[in-house]
């Protein structure tokens, strides 16, 4: 891999950012990007080579409107109140963000609701090997529709209301609902990276604080 090739994949990984704002409410997604998405999504490393995903993508109106609903009745009054207690301006936008996009979820045009097929484990610390495969696969997907001009967020609110949306959805009673993601063409005029700390600050070597190994 050149420089070039470098570069681009950098440049991918540090601008997929969480589109809540800049959602196209009106435009059509595809199925073919979708399900290009999906096919991306499938390369992603899996847990003891045991690819139990399965992806339900959601665009029928009646049944957004439903996801959207179970969206705000957990999301709400928590956003509120997070907006509220936010220490800086920054957080209060990120907020702000939520909340719209919870009271325009149902005009998002694509759900994508990424499934596992099998029960979690009983033990938490099991869970990890668990969603060792959907959660890549997850953020795969979400790359390759950064690549195709839109825009993803990671949603789990209605993980709490789990039961009602596998009803709505008629899923099997084994499958396990990892995260509501919506999908919509990106109005933007860029994707750019976010603000973060330098690595150094948050990387430890051989033990916890240790400073990295002098290079001789």
């Amino acid at each position: 891999m050149d420089q070039h090739e470098i570069d681009l994949v950098d440049r991918l990984l540090s601008t997929t950012r969480s589109v809540r704002r800049r959602l196209d409410l009106t435009r059509v997604v595809e199925p073919r990007l979708i399900l290009e998405c999906i096919a991306i999504a499938q390369q992603a490393p899996t847990a003891s080579n045991t690819q139990r995903w399965h992806f339900v993508v959601v665009t029928d109106p009646r049944k957004r409107q439903r996801l959207a609903e179970l969206y705000r009745e957990v999301g709400m009054d928590y956003l509120q109140r997070q907006r509220a207690e936010a220490a800086d301006e920054q957080t209060r936008r990120v907020y702000d963000s939520a909340l719209y996009l919870a009271e325009v979820m149902a005009r998002v045009p694509v759900h994508v609701i990424p499934c596992l097929i099998g029960e979690p484990p009983a033990s938490g610390r099991t869970a990890a090997g668990y969603y060792a495969s959907i959660l890549p696969a997850t953020w795969s997907f979400m790359l390759a529709a950064r690549a195709r001009g839109l825009g993803t967020v990671w949603t789990t609110m209605t993980l709490a209301r789990h039961e009602a949306v596998a009803a709505l959805l008629e899923l099997p009673p084994e499958v396990t609902q990892a995260a509501l993601i919506p999908v919509a063409h990106y109005t933007g005029e860029d994707f750019r990276p976010a603000h973060r700390p330098a690595p150094e600050t948050i990387t430890s070597w051989n033990s916890w604080q240790s400073p990295p190994p002098t290079v001789r």
